[in-house]
């Protein structure tokens, strides 16, 4: 070998050794730059969640109980605030007066009564006679005369008879239907004023209706839950559970299912709300008329769906990414991942549905995504582990 090929021979030599340093270099600079992330599955979860929505009890039946005639209390015969029955004696207006009125306009009928059968019996004479042309025509006209006018005196008679017994019956004040009394307005000797003087408050107490608000935007499911109900077609994924529930002021769960019984006729222009009504049973009477409580609807999206924790979502300008795992190729050994743009449906505790962009068993980024793009390498870390663990 001459020197000229030597040296070829070294400067050749030098340049492989330089190349391959490099490249060493270069993959030692990418492992160090690979951005630590600990990782978890996400696939397909049977989920059952509700949204709330805040409501109030109401009574399917209330009645404001008021005075139709005048006078004084002379009795009151309820406990405040306990049950009473259909047709139970409440209170009583002073009726004396109206007794006396009642019993005059009755003897007022007896009397008509007796008078028209006194000129009937006349108008009956002079009507033979006058078929026989021998009575006076002006006599037989005036019979004729005095049995109309008999007549409307006894339906007069019996009209102030209405009259009297329907102030005497009024003179006394009765439940209209099983419920519970509430304070009383007055006391006894209280002057009441007809149709003005509020009385008491009587409510039904079993089923309740329950008050809710809804956006117009969710008319249209809530009317289809209306045709489950009246179809009977199972609304739940799950025959253990049911559409609606309620939680009580104390965070209880309410241990009776409830149904739609009424959505309001129109929508309200103002907030584009529209009201709806579930009926409930009310057995241990644990609901009370205006009370505050939450009504919970089970989701549309319940069932099979894609849960991630919600940590693992980056949000860009109102938008929601997850980063994906991508294997390694053949020509490099590092994991990168991959910017998936996806649909958040409910939370669900720490956790969110995906509408869209996954579909089950791909495995994604959960901690460090802060500072993943899209193609970032990345290496698997231990999960961290939870404070108080």
């Amino acid at each position: 070998m001459n020197i000229k090929n030597l040296i070829l021979y070294c400067l050749l030599l030098i340049a492989c050794c330089s190349l391959l340093i490099s490249c060493g270099g270069n993959a030692v600079k990418q492992a160090e730059q690979a951005v630590p992330v600990t990782v978890t599955k996400a696939n397909l979860t049977k989920t059952i969640f509700y949204n709330p929505y805040p409501a109030n009890v109401v009574a399917l039946k209330e009645v404001e109980l008021r005075g139709q005639v005048s006078g004084y209390i002379t009795g009151m015969y309820f406990t405040e605030g306990k049950t009473v029955a259909s047709g139970e004696k409440l209170y009583e207006i002073d009726r004396r007066k109206y007794e006396a009125a009642y019993e005059e306009a009755q003897a007022n009928v007896k009397i008509a009564e007796d008078e028209l059968e006194k000129v009937q019996r006349d108008a009956n004479r002079y009507t033979d006679l006058n078929q026989k042309d021998a009575v006076a025509k002006q006599l037989y006209e005036n019979s004729v005369t005095d049995l109309s006018s008999a007549k409307q005196k006894v339906d007069a008679a019996k009209s102030e008879l209405i009259k009297a017994k329907t102030d005497f019956d009024y003179s006394l004040i009765n439940a209209p239907f099983d419920g519970t009394i509430g304070f009383s307005s007055v006391k006894l000797g209280a002057l009441v004023t007809p149709g003005t003087t509020l009385l008491n408050t009587v409510s039904s107490n079993d089923p309740m209706g329950i008050d809710f608000e809804i956006s117009e935007t969710e008319l249209s499911r809530f009317q289809n839950l209306v045709q489950s109900q009246e179809s009977g077609v199972q609304s739940t994924p799950n025959s253990n559970d049911t559409t609606f529930r309620i939680t009580l002021p104390d965070n209880s769960m309410y241990p009776y299912m409830g149904k739609i019984s009424v959505i309001d006729r129109a929508v309200d222009m103002q907030t584009g709300s529209i009201r709806v009504r579930i009926t409930v049973p009310n057995p241990e009477k644990m609901l009370k008329p205006g009370m505050s409580c939450k009504v919970l609807v089970l989701n549309a999206n319940a069932g099979e769906q894609v849960l991630v924790p919600f940590k693992a979502v980056l949000e860009q300008l109102g938008e929601y990414f997850v980063f994906v795992r991508q294997l390694p190729t053949p020509n490099s050994k590092l994991q990168t991942v991959k910017q998936v743009k996806v649909a958040l449906g409910p939370r669900v505790g720490s956790d969110v549905i995906i509408l869209k962009g996954l579909d089950g068993g791909e495995t994604i980024a959960v901690d460090g995504i802060q500072k993943l793009h899209d193609g970032s390498a990345v290496s698997i870390a231990p999960p961290q582990k939870q404070q108080g663990k």
